[in-house]
């Protein structure tokens, strides 16, 4: 019997790839752009953005007592941060995409969840996010969004570090 091997060959015809206005999404961004000129794949390019509520000012906010109501979103904040967002968006994709079709998400809310529904949406094959490589107490109290996404994606997950240089 000759020995022939199973090769599987993974098709590639969606990327999303989640950015935001760091180095490590930027790295990952060029990853994931290399990624889709390669395999001449589309591109969802995905920026989310968790509204900022500010807290209701009142005699609470004198005392230093705990308060329980706020504000909600701000409207005019929210418009701020939303062309923020877009522009993270229309910069890396003026920078990476070429003549590649590039669909752009710029959406409120968990970043992890906001990821995870683009991917679906967009209908991903893949899924490449950045990672601050935080470790140790750093990662308990800040979180890793990539890690959450990995743990809930129906997709691969392409986590790519980035390794500070001195």
């Amino acid at each position: 019997m000759p020995a022939e091997r199973l090769i599987y060959i993974m098709k590639i015809q969606r990327i999303l790839i989640a950015v935001d206005d760091s180095k490590y999404a930027e790295h990952a961004a060029e990853y994931g752009f290399e990624l889709a000129h390669t395999y001449k794949a589309e591109v969802g390019l995905v920026n989310i953005v968790e509204p900022v509520i500010v807290p209701a000012a009142g005699p609470d906010m004198v005392t230093g007592a705990i308060f329980e109501t706020s504000a909600g979103p701000d409207p005019e904040l929210l418009n701020i941060q939303k062309q923020a967002s877009e522009n993270i968006i229309e910069r890396t994709t003026r920078r990476l995409a070429g003549d590649l079709n590039v669909s752009q998400f710029s959406e409120f809310g968990s970043t992890a969840d906001g990821i995870l529904e683009c991917a679906a949406q967009f209908a991903a094959d893949l899924i490449v996010i950045g990672t601050h490589s935080r470790s140790g107490l750093d990662r308990l109290l800040v979180g890793s969004i990539a890690e959450d996404v990995i743990r809930h994606s129906n997709v691969p997950v392409m986590v790519i570090p980035f390794e500070e240089v001195d």
